[in-house]
């Protein structure tokens, strides 16, 4: 008997994936400025875990293994260039064979609409360019750079509308309505994916939210290489590749773009709390397990960097909130990472996960969140993509952070001492034992080596395929993925009742 059948009590889903969000950014983490009243209300009412990362600091890679619950050296989608076509299994084909009704929503950057990524539905999805993504990107060891000549963080940056905002009001808007129309249906369960692109630049931001935060009183980012700070060399190499902070036309705009991330923060903020008030309205608010994440967080100025792609903690870190029935409000101090969220949906929809689980290293939050913290728990990231030559890896284990690059010296910070990781300890003789017991842990994961070698393996494979070096040059988008526009009409009356 399906899991659809009336007779079983109602389980929805709903999981809010934004894109970029650096989790300390939000009035219930502690921020100063920041202005979040929903997802601190969210966050009120259930579990808000502190150290929560992703699988990798890129969109495409963090994406796959949020899909599969698998890491990214387990799935091979190494970069932006490698998207999810539906293989390995994901949580969406576990909910699919139970007879769960599970659609989607927005942002995916997945390959196609077409693909069985464990859908029924895709609701204007936002994929990647041509099928393909940002080909010119894998071509590494060394990089290239952009194919485009604009900025990365968009032509204007300051206050007004960009076809993300459009974009993201339009998710919401189905969004609304969608569950609106789940409402009126007797006990049937469901599992919506919601995906929002704020505050992924470009960091335009609509005039309301841009004007919340005043240009003199944003804070000041840390570590900025006119103080004096040195980059470690693998991170300097992807300052190089994309060199935002000299792009600024003035110092003015330079500020306006904090404000207009900060913005985007909360015109994000504004979108999930018109989603939970559908909950609300619709009276499923007791019934549905809420979960809210981003993919990946943003270095937003600190060390002079824009965007994501490094290990530190505003690029590697999201946002974890999970609210619903049975979940106690609490912080939670247990490292998590997007790969929990594979045997979390599948609990929280009422499927027991342990026989999909295989290799996968996830545990439910729905678990994590109703026991004592585990502050020893392991956590793994990595990176292969844009702007990188070799493979980076972190690990989190306890109060210590370990950074190894392949061919490079390592990072080691201790979190508890210094959150901010101003103070790197790797060459430090006094810790010379915990770099030691750290590239232990990473070794135990993977041969960090061998990963490196088969990551790029795959892309030159890949680049052959696609006619050599020439052509991949060209490929794919210089910065943010266009919205797709082809989709963006008021859906029919027809698709909203087959839906």
């Amino acid at each position: 008997m399906g899991h659809s059948d009336t007779s079983l009590p109602r389980r929805n889903v709903v999981v809010i994936m934004s894109d970029e969000h650096d989790p300390r950014i939000m009035g219930c983490a502690g921020h100063a400025i920041a202005k979040t009243p929903h997802l601190d209300a969210l966050a009120a009412r259930g579990t808000r875990f502190t150290s929560a990362y992703a699988p990798s600091p890129i969109c495409v890679p963090a994406r796959a293994a949020f899909a599969t619950g698998q890491r990214v050296h387990q799935t091979r989608h190494w970069d932006n260039a490698m998207p999810y076509v539906g293989t390995p299994r994901g949580w969406g084909h576990v909910l699919q064979r139970e007879g769960i009704k599970v659609e989607s929503i927005g942002k995916l950057h997945y390959r196609a609409e077409e693909d069985p990524a464990g859908f029924d539905k895709e609701h204007i999805p936002m994929h990647v360019v041509g099928g393909h993504g940002m080909v010119w990107a894998s071509i590494r060891d060394p990089y290239i750079s952009s194919p485009s000549d604009k900025r990365m963080l968009g032509e204007r940056v300051g206050a007004g509308e960009s076809p993300y905002t459009a974009y993201d009001r339009e998710v919401t808007s189905r969004a609304q309505a969608w569950i609106r129309d789940a409402g009126t249906r007797d006990g049937e369960s469901f599992v919506l994916y919601i995906g929002l692109v704020a505050p992924h630049f470009p960091l335009l931001a609509p005039q309301e939210f841009f004007n919340l935060y005043p240009l003199d009183n944003l804070p000041t980012p840390k570590l900025h290489p006119t103080d004096g700070y040195k980059r470690h060399p693998w991170v300097q190499a992807y300052a190089d590749f994309m060199d935002n902070e000299k792009q600024f036309s003035s110092p003015t705009e330079r500020l306006e773009a904090f404000a207009a991330y900060y913005g985007l923060c909360s015109f994000l903020d504004h979108n999930v709390g018109l989603i939970t008030q559908a909950l609300d309205d619709a009276g499923l608010t007791d019934e549905t397990t809420i979960i809210y994440t981003s993919d990946h967080g943003d270095n937003l100025g600190t060390r002079g960097l824009w965007g994501k792609s490094t290990l530190y903690q505003e690029s590697v870190s999201v946002p974890m909130i999970l609210a619903g029935p049975g979940v106690e409000p609490r912080v939670c101090s247990t490292p998590v990472d997007l790969l929990d969220l594979f045997p979390t949906i599948l609990q929280a929809a009422g499927v027991p996960p342990d026989q999909d689980m295989g290799d996968r290293p996830g545990q439910s939050l729905l678990e994590l969140a109703s026991g004592p913290n585990q502050p020893g728990r392991i956590v793994f990231s990595e990176y292969h993509a844009a702007g990188s030559n070799t493979a980076g890896f972190m690990v989190r284990k306890g109060r210590w952070k370990f950074h190894y690059y392949v061919r490079f010296r390592p990072e080691l910070f201790d979190l508890e001492s210094d959150p901010e990781e101003l103070n790197d300890l790797a060459s430090s003789p006094l810790h010379a034992g915990t770099v030691r017991e750290m590239e232990a842990e990473l070794r135990r994961i993977c041969d960090p080596e061998a990963i490196d070698a088969m990551a790029k393996a795959d892309q030159q494979a890949m680049i052959e395929r696609l006619g050599g070096i020439k052509a991949a040059a060209g490929m794919g988008a210089g910065g943010a993925t266009p919205v797709p526009k082809q989709h963006l009409e008021p859906p029919s009356t027809r698709e909203l009742e087959r839906s």
